[in-house]
């Protein structure tokens, strides 16, 4: 008796898996958008001490407004952040780079 009900309830779940297709998980959704994690460009190029001097390497840590573009952005560590920063601001005191831009 044991073994007609093993038998009859065999046939009975393989029907209803048959009813319902296996659908591939999510085949449209939207993939996540994956960021690459920013290097900082002064450790990259091995560079000890930011150089005012240098005026073309910092003017690229600035915007085409003068203002001084963030970590966030540039991806740059803390330490050369600082260094960036000070070297911005005294371009900006000699002249070298201007404060801001005319308003046109």
């Amino acid at each position: 008796m044991s073994e007609e009900i093993k038998t009859n309830a065999a046939p009975a779940a393989a029907p209803a898996a048959a009813a319902r297709p296996e659908r591939p998980a999510r085949p449209f959704a939207k993939k996540r958008f994956e960021s690459r994690r920013k290097v900082c460009k002064v450790c990259a190029e091995k560079i000890d001490n930011v150089d005012y001097k240098n005026f073309q390497f910092v003017k690229s840590f600035t915007m085409e407004s003068g203002k001084i573009l963030s970590r966030r952005i540039t991806g740059t560590c803390a330490k050369h952040q600082r260094q960036i920063t000070k070297a911005i601001k005294r371009d900006r005191n000699l002249a070298i780079l201007p404060y801001s831009l005319p308003k046109k």
